[in-house]
């Protein structure tokens, strides 16, 4: 049990009321023996975070209990919300009246009222994570300027605040929040965005909707000015010296953030594979300027007209980047893999390389399946056949043990010199993605089965097996369109589903099947618990290999450095213990924020790309079927709605079970292909709208 568990313990068992908040921190600093300081510091991260509420002036109570659980507010056009509480199948619905102004997207705390089989009602108490930012509209109304908000969950348009900033109608800006001792909410214009009818705002728009910056902050950008541009003498002391090794990396021609290499023998019994990946941890300490603000970032996110790096660029692209012929602090996870495919030994250490080769996909894929060869490649590509070898062996286990082989279309975008979208085609993945692919799954799953056999405080990569109700779901769907599916095993295993994979495989349904198993799945998430990776059918697995822009890699870094140098006590344990626990969710809530993001440009740019289209006929693939119309997409990723109105005149009826559309003399199924004609975009909502030819 960690000190804030101890605290949240001693709160619950106690029901503690005291005179003022000062002996309360006294009594758990007795109790705990440990500084007021720092029971002040876990209490107030406890308070923030809505794990502790104070019921009434000096009574604190944990969360959930009482009646009070905290959760997610979902606001609606017409004014109730709903709260989703982790853990509990169904939301709480709260009246207009009782949201306490909570709005959109805010944290809180709810009081449960009343609980029966038609759902559950309650009543926001405490808004303990409020919005900062929101994105919007600049309107005039009697010569007073006020924000439309985007999000068109959040009813109220708010007054603005003067500032010095010159704004317009149909402007588009982002604002701070500021409420009122009165309740009320008004905003402050912090950036003016764009015009409300240039696509680059809307983009801009999207961005910082999901509070996401290029800039960083001026402390960061300060810091970055100490950085050493070179590595040191003293640096390599005690490090593994890799420098004369062939080691190379195989990145995107666009990728400037290097941060894996590989490196690969061969010998009578064995292959020997290095995965060598960039040591920011000795660059970036916990605690440290760059480490807070990469702690708020969680992760990168990729757009298709840039990046927004976790790290500023002196450490992303420079001294933390794996770049051509300059030597680099790495952590190398050196493995010896039989002619099975069996890790029968390994070695995690501290290292230093000097790349060979700055390599693309696309040139190893040429060596490989064309033997078209370069100054680079043609004294590598024996290198390549033996990693290709091995990576045949792997995935012939992973075969075996039943990991899922999903098959989901990606989008490539391609963009002329003015930064404007003119094409769209599904990205490729070719046999060089797959070699790096397979290595760095290997190597995360050896660095993840080490620490959890150490019993040390780690963030894993969870995947947690689906429901039963999914599964059964599922199956009514595949039914519903006709497909065959195995009888339900009562233990669900990832075997079984790459089962109903294999049945579609190059069928008309197969893009649909793989996405509605998907949605069947849990979502993979990190956590400092090891809960094994369903999707991979893996015990053991980790994010290890891109410390650059996944701050769960940068934390497991740390902590294996810490290893190595024989740092971990049972004191550190603990602070561990919080640590990997808070790291989890901050970077779970990132990357779902920022999958959201990406998934929202993408759809802008896609709309931009269509919009000069309309009267267009395009072949299409049904991709969901609802009572409201069909839902279709067009070889090139896009996807819009046929409205009812949009199918040949008949009457319909919507068979749910099956996902038909079905009328007189017409039936829409799913995976059915369509002729369809573009009759609408919407850049704003990013709505494509076809109707059947």
């Amino acid at each position: 049990m960690n000190k804030k568990e101890k605290i949240l313990e001693l709160i619950n068992k106690n029901s503690l009321v005291f005179t003022n908040i000062d002996k309360l921190f006294l009594f758990i600093s007795s109790a705990m023996n440990v500084s007021v300081e720092e029971v002040k510091k876990l209490f107030y991260s406890l308070v923030n975070n809505g794990d502790i509420f104070e019921i009434r002036k000096n009574k604190f109570i944990t969360i959930p209990s009482h009646g009070y659980v905290k959760g997610e507010f979902s606001g609606t056009s017409k004014g109730f919300g709903f709260v989703k509480v982790k853990g509990m199948p169904d939301d709480i619905f709260v009246p207009a009246n009782k949201t306490l102004g909570a709005l959109d997207g805010e944290k809180v705390i709810v009081k449960i009222i009343s609980q029966t089989g038609e759902g559950i009602d309650g009543e926001v108490v405490s808004v303990y994570q409020e919005l900062k930012n929101i994105v919007g509209l600049v309107k005039v109304v009697a010569g007073n300027f006020f924000l439309d908000p985007d999000n068109k969950r959040i009813l109220t348009d708010f007054p603005i605040v003067k500032t010095g900033l010159k704004l317009k109608k149909d402007m588009k800006v982002m604002a701070r929040i500021v409420r009122t001792d009165k309740g009320k909410v008004k905003c402050i214009v912090d950036e003016i965005l764009g015009m409300n009818d240039d696509v680059k705002t809307l983009e801009l728009s999207l961005i910082r909707e999901h509070n996401l910056f290029e800039e960083f902050p001026e402390v960061v950008i300060e810091a970055e000015k100490t950085l050493p541009k070179s590595v040191s003498k003293k640096q390599k002391e005690n490090r593994l010296d890799l420098t004369n090794e062939v080691i190379f990396t195989i990145d995107g021609a666009d990728a400037k953030d290097l941060d894996d290499a590989v490196s690969i023998k061969k010998f009578d019994n064995y292959y020997e594979l290095g995965v060598h990946i960039a040591d920011v941890g000795e660059y970036v300490p916990q605690d440290s300027i760059f480490d807070e603000e990469a702690y708020r970032r969680g992760t990168s996110v990729y757009f298709p007209t840039s990046v927004l790096p976790m790290l500023p660029k002196s450490l992303s692209n420079g001294i933390c980047s794996l770049n051509e012929g300059v030597e680099r602090l790495t952590l190398s996870c050196i493995m010896k893999v039989d002619f099975n495919g069996k890790v029968i030994d390994y070695k995690i250490c501290e290292s230093v390389i000097k790349s060979k080769a700055r390599l693309t996909y696309k040139e190893v894929h040429e060596a490989l399946t064309e033997d078209k060869l370069n100054e680079k490649t043609k004294d590598l590509v024996e290198h390549f056949k033996v990693m290709r070898e091995l990576c045949d062996v792997l995935e012939s286990n992973q075969e075996k043990r039943g990991a899922l082989n999903l098959e989901i279309p990606e989008v490539q975008f391609v963009f002329d010199d003015k930064g404007m979208a003119i094409d769209i085609t599904r990205r490729e993945r070719n046999e060089a993605h797959r070699l790096i692919e397979d290595f760095m799954v290997l190597a995360n799953q050896v660095v993840a089965k080490h620490f959890n056999d150490l019993k040390i405080p780690f963030v894993y990569r969870v995947h947690e097996a689906p429901t039963k109700e999914k599964v059964f779901a599922l199956c009514d769907f595949l039914k519903g369109i006709g497909v065959r599916y195995p009888q339900v095993p009562d233990n669900i295993t990832p075997k079984y589903f790459q089962e109903i994979l294999d049945l579609v495989e190059d069928t008309n349904t197969q893009d649909v099947v793989n996405k509605m198993l998907l949605r069947s799945m849990q979502k993979a998430k990190y956590a400092n618990k090891n809960l094994g990776h369903f999707g991979l059918a893996l015990v053991d697995y980790c994010h290890f290999t891109s410390p650059i822009r996944r701050y769960p890699d940068l934390t497991i870094h740390r902590i294996i450095k810490e290893w190595l140098h024989g740092k971990i006590d049972t004191e550190r344990r603990d602070d561990l213990d919080i640590f990997t626990f808070d790291a989890s969710e901050q970077s779970s809530e990132c990357e779902r924020n920022a999958d959201m993001a990406e998934r929202d440009v993408d759809d802008l740019w896609k709309a931009y790309l269509m919009k000069d289209r309309i009267g267009e006929v395009f072949e299409a693939t049904i991709s969901s079927v609802t009572n409201f119309g069909i839902f279709v997409t067009l070889d090139n990723t896009c996807e819009g709605l046929v409205r009812l109105e949009g199918l040949p005149d008949d009457t319909y009826i919507f068979l749910e079970k099956q996902l038909k559309l079905k009328g007189s003399g017409n039936v829409f199924s799913i995976g059915d292909k369509v002729k369809v004609q573009l009759i609408n975009v919407n850049l704003y909502s990013r709505d494509i709208d076809f109707k059947v030819v």
